[in-house]
């Protein structure tokens, strides 16, 4: 895996301010953080099987003729949305930068129930197929893509990579505290400190769970509530792990949570990615263990590595620099933009 050259860092390294050491304050401070204004305008696309995507284009950035610019989609991580904190600054910053952007909100989580029992998970590079197709079909035949993920994001995106048929399209990928390694991941938020990290996210997605079933039993969705129902009971989930083998799996066509894992975890697809793509990693992740980072032989020459010793899990806050990842990224999409004219 390739070391990042002089010309593609971002000017200064990235330091961690003294008053924020460890993992954890970074990863809270970044979901804390005050969101900046943006003006959005949302659509929604539908999906082959009947149910919808909805999408938040930044509205600010006009097109300009023969510009080279790429259009910037962006994917959150799990329990997210367009509107979590680190997507906000993203739009924001492209938005400056003269850049147009799309954040993807997964199914049910742009605040309106989706209308199939089905939900999203780590692998679910078809619906992002569905709706950057859709989103082609809009874009001037010269323009180009550029997609960014975030932890369970980052995770589809790179699956994506692997196998979309719009490959010529993408200019390049930027993949943000990955996972890599679903079952590793997940397995460490059973206990120790990212033990809270898991109770959370259960706790989210149990709720969210509960809360489609009642709006299906009261909007008279009898199918997919019969699907829903046929999960039994959830008092024995206690972890993650229970409740991927238990919902995740058998909803999205797994035979367990173990065969999930081993099929949508995004390490194994780095090797079929033709684009360059930019991991960006913190050591200090309390949630992805270092181990989970894929081994040198384990990607082609177009994956390049930032892997950083401080930043959290999607936090990435810099001393004297709020927005250091936002930038950072910017940076190498127009390095690849300035590499491909």
């Amino acid at each position: 895996m390739n070391r990042l050259s002089a010309d593609v860092s971002f000017g200064e390294p990235f330091v961690a301010p003294w008053w924020m050491p460890g993992g954890h304050l970074q990863t809270v401070w970044r979901k804390l953080q005050t969101s900046p204004q943006l003006l959005r305008d949302r659509r929604r696309i539908g999906l082959s099987d009947g149910d919808f995507i909805d999408v938040d284009f930044e509205t600010s950035t006009a097109r300009t003729a023969g510009s080279q610019k790429p259009l910037v989609f962006l994917l959150h991580g799990l329990a997210g949305s367009a509107d979590s904190p680190y997507m906000i600054a993203m739009q924001h910053e492209l938005s400056a930068q003269g850049f147009e952007s799309v954040a993807m909100n997964l199914r049910g989580c742009s605040g309106e129930f989706n209308r199939s029992a089905v939900a999203y998970h780590s692998g679910c590079s078809h619906d992002v197929e569905e709706v950057i197709s859709a989103l082609v079909l809009e874009m001037p035949p010269d323009q180009k893509l550029v997609v960014i993920g975030y932890s369970l994001g980052a995770n589809v995106l790179v699956k994506w990579l692997s196998e979309t048929a719009h490959q010529n399209r993408v200019l390049a990928g930027v993949s943000v505290s990955n996972p890599f390694l679903l079952a590793l991941c997940c397995g460490r938020m059973n206990n120790g400190a990212a033990y809270w990290y898991g109770r959370y996210f259960l706790s989210r997605l149990r709720r969210d769970l509960e809360a489609k079933r009642q709006h299906f039993k009261r909007s008279g969705y009898d199918d997919q509530l019969q699907i829903i129902n046929a999960l039994g009971s959830l008092q024995s989930v206690k972890t993650l792990w229970d409740f991927d083998d238990a919902v995740t799996a058998p909803l999205h066509g797994f035979s367990s949570a173990q065969d999930y894992y081993e099929r949508c975890s995004s390490r194994q697809f780095l090797p079929a990615v033709q684009v360059p793509v930019l991991l960006v990693h913190g050591r200090n992740d309390p949630i992805i263990p270092e181990e989970a980072l894929p081994l040198a032989n384990e990607s082609g020459a177009s994956i390049y590595s930032e892997v950083l010793n401080e930043g959290g899990h999607v936090g990435f806050v810099a001393r004297g620099q709020r927005h250091w990842l936002e930038r950072r990224i910017v940076h190498f999409i127009r390095h690849h933009i300035d590499h491909s004219i």
